[in-house]
């Protein structure tokens, strides 16, 4: 890749190329999610608009590569970090943008005074050992835990 690489803030105009990385992305390994892009570029920009949100974008050329997004919240002991998304459009990976992204993200974040970040991802495949290069470790003292809610009837 011999193309300029930076990595700023993200812009809310990108939305929409948010949504096609973010589907494209999600749709493969580990996660094979079926996200239509449509769907991903409102989930993106319910992010985006959140007060506490912080985003990042690489932008390679002219081409926007990926994206890492969170949100902060603040807890009893300091303000913490949440990361929502980090994805690479799959013609760029292995490119070390994910890499790029999470080191200014920590950067940002320790800079900004936030005391612990958090995510969620997969139990299986590559990302653990991904995550745990920058010292993310099983949670020992919490679980996620969900449920399923029945649609809501619309045969009125």
């Amino acid at each position: 890749m011999n193309k300029e690489l930076r990595i700023k803030a993200c812009d809310i105009n990108h939305v929409e190329e948010y949504g096609r990385i973010y589907a494209a992305a999600f749709s493969g390994e580990p996660w094979c999610d079926p996200w239509k892009e449509a769907d991903a570029a409102i989930h993106v920009k319910e992010l985006l608009q959140c007060p506490q949100s912080y985003g990042l974008e690489c932008v390679v050329g002219d081409e926007v590569a990926g994206f890492l997004l969170g949100t902060s919240m603040l807890f009893h002991y300091g303000r913490t970090f949440e990361i929502n998304d980090l994805a690479v459009d799959p013609k760029f990976q292995g490119h070390g943008i994910a890499r790029r992204l999470m080191d200014q993200a920590m950067t940002d974040l320790k800079r900004q005074g936030i005391v612990g970040v958090h995510l969620i991802t997969a139990a299986d495949g590559w990302l653990k050992d991904f995550y745990g290069r920058y010292g993310f470790a099983k949670e020992e003292r919490v679980i996620l835990m969900g449920m399923e809610m029945d649609a809501p009837n619309t045969d009125n």
